[in-house]
């Protein structure tokens, strides 16, 4: 934390997550959201298309619909229920972003 507080020059809240049980989280959060991912992905766009496509959406077989759309918008529901949880840990942690600590970054930049 000390490194962290020198590279950066702040010091952030204090944190009530240690090191450990922080990444135990997020890598525990990145393997259930690819497991989302596959099940959606490969399992309702290929393996169990067939199963699915005696439902319709919109006039659409659903296992079709799933592998060319249906797919496509949990994945991006995914990337937001990632981003979402991990502003929360990483505020939880004490290592949220915050106008102090990307204001040297985006004044570097210009």
């Amino acid at each position: 934390m000390l490194f962290f507080t020198l590279a950066t020059g702040f010091m952030a809240a204090q944190p009530t997550l240690d090191r450990k049980t922080y990444w135990r989280r997020q890598l525990r959060r990145i393997v259930v959201l690819l497991i989302i991912w596959a099940v959606v992905g490969f399992g309702m766009g290929i393996l169990f298309v067939e199963q699915l496509n005696t439902f319709t959406l919109g006039g659409m077989p659903f296992g079709f619909w799933m592998a060319q759309q249906g797919s496509i918008y949990v994945f991006v529901v995914l990337i937001l229920v990632y981003a979402i949880l991990s502003d929360k840990a990483d505020r939880e942690a004490g290592l949220a972003e915050t106008d102090a600590t990307t204001a040297s970054t985006s004044s570097a930049s210009h």
